[in-house]
């Protein structure tokens, strides 16, 4: 026999159910552009709560880390730092423009080309190119110039091309491309990878956009051609894959599909789609990949990191992904007009969900990483306030202006030479000795002891 409920057990229960129900209702809303704008000035609120360089005795412009002393690597920093360079774009809210600003500087490193000396141990040609990338964001979206003794943020992004072009950069091995680590005794300097080139291959042809350099056309297609050759593009349908070692000339590649390789190319084609008045070849690449993007990353109209999310093998950088899926995404809807009409209602529809599972935290209002679930995973951090924050403020990119050239209202000012790769960045380079390559080994290996030889593989594709 079934026990019954007191009258006032019943009625505790029965508030106990309407509060958690209540509970599991998301605070965030995207159905108008006022509301999208509040949702995101919280998400971004929410995700700076995670941030530490602010505050006295830290390190501007890093997300506590790398491990073991925090969940994150350096590269996030400028992911999240464009993420929010965006979001001064699309909303207008200037409230983190400092941060922003004083964190960009304080990273360049000692050339001003992003490759500061303490994050050597885990220094990877991705890396660096989100950083890249971050300053090449400010350029094209107008933000604020830094003071006239600081490096500017053309300058910066032509910086990182620069060092990523220079001879050294580009072996012999697998017919050329980037390595995914810079200091050869780094783990992962065997293995040259997609995000690796696809950060190279962006910047170029944002860059080549935004000057008319030909330099970064010529590089845009060198790098392009590669990928292709290589099989790190599939030549049938697309996909790009995570990478290969140079021990095998790059035939052992890991097919792995993450959604930020699809769409950094995707992103960096389109740009080329626009400075080329709409060329076929780069139309036909464009197509191929959204094709592949959506259907491969955006099932049911709803972001997954296919190769993690489902089995539970995402880190923390694989959780960031989706959300430059989304921004990137978006930016191709304004490149590429013609994209508009299938993109936007598709990453409306995962926008939706994103928003929908930030029930968590004491606020009820943390977002998880399972979009598609509907609800909230029980983990949150950076990487998922930021994804979320990209899906909710994407969706203004109708109204926001489409990114600037030097012709077409850019203020921010260059320097071809940034970086020291001179103008065609194909200065010659001295030739590595014997002797070089066991100083730097030396030196090399007393910053992994210092770190207590901590930095290993940060993961498959970062």
């Amino acid at each position: 026999m079934k026990s019954k409920l007191s009258p006032r057990s019943a009625v505790a229960s029965i508030l106990s159910a309407a509060i958690l129900a209540r509970a599991q209702v998301s605070q965030f809303s995207i159905d108008s552009t006022a509301a999208i704008k509040q949702s995101s000035s919280t998400l971004a609120y929410d995700m700076l709560q995670y941030y530490k360089g602010n505050l006295t005795g830290q390190t501007p412009g890093i997300l506590p880390g790398p491990p073991p002393a925090g969940d994150y690597y350096w590269w996030e920093g400028g992911a999240m730092w464009g993420t929010l360079i965006d979001y001064w774009y699309w909303t207008g809210d200037s409230t983190y423009n400092n941060e922003i600003m004083q964190s960009m500087l304080f990273q360049v490193g000692e050339n001003k080309d992003y490759m500061p000396r303490n994050v050597t141990a885990s220094l990877g040609n991705d890396d660096q190119g989100f950083w890249g990338m971050a300053a090449m964001t400010a350029a094209e979206n107008g933000f604020p110039n830094p003071p006239t003794d600081k490096p500017q943020w053309l300058e910066l992004a032509q910086a990182v091309f620069n060092t990523q072009a220079s001879p050294n950069r580009h072996d012999s091995t697998c017919g050329g491309g980037l390595r995914w680590q810079i200091p050869f005794a780094n783990n992962g300097y065997d293995y040259k990878n997609s995000i690796a080139n696809g950060c190279f291959f962006n910047l170029g042809a944002r860059l080549y956009r935004y000057t008319g350099n030909n330099t970064y056309l010529e590089w845009a297609d060198k790098t392009w051609d590669w990928m292709w050759k290589i099989g790190f593009i599939d030549n049938k349908n697309y996909a790009i894959y995570d990478g290969a070692h140079v021990a095998t000339e790059c035939t052992d590649i890991n097919k792995a599909e993450f959604s930020y390789n699809n769409a950094v190319f995707a992103q960096g084609v389109a740009f080329m789609y626009n400075v080329t008045n709409g060329n076929q070849t780069w139309k036909n690449r464009l197509d191929g990949l959204l094709k592949h993007g959506t259907a491969t990353f955006l099932p049911k109209g709803i972001a997954v990191e296919i190769s993690c999310e489902n089995v539970g093998t995402c880190t923390t950088d694989m959780i960031t992904f989706k959300g430059f899926l989304h921004r990137w995404y978006s930016t191709i809807t304004q490149l590429a007009p013609y994209t508009a009409d299938t993109i936007r209602p598709v990453l409306k529809t995962s926008a939706q969900a994103a928003v929908k599972q930030c029930t968590g935290g004491a606020l009820g209002r943390q977002c998880g990483f399972k979009w598609a679930s509907g609800v909230y995973d029980g983990k949150t951090g950076a990487g998922q306030e930021m994804a979320t924050l990209s899906a909710a403020m994407s969706l203004l990119i109708p109204e926001a202006n489409v990114p600037k050239t030097e012709k077409s209202g850019g203020i921010s000012k260059g320097n071809p030479n940034a970086g020291g790769g001179g103008d065609n960045a194909l200065k010659a380079v001295k030739p590595i000795t014997t002797a070089d390559k066991a100083g730097a080994g030396i030196l090399t290996f007393l910053v992994l002891g210092s770190a207590c030889g901590i930095f290993g593989w940060m993961s498959v594709g970062m």
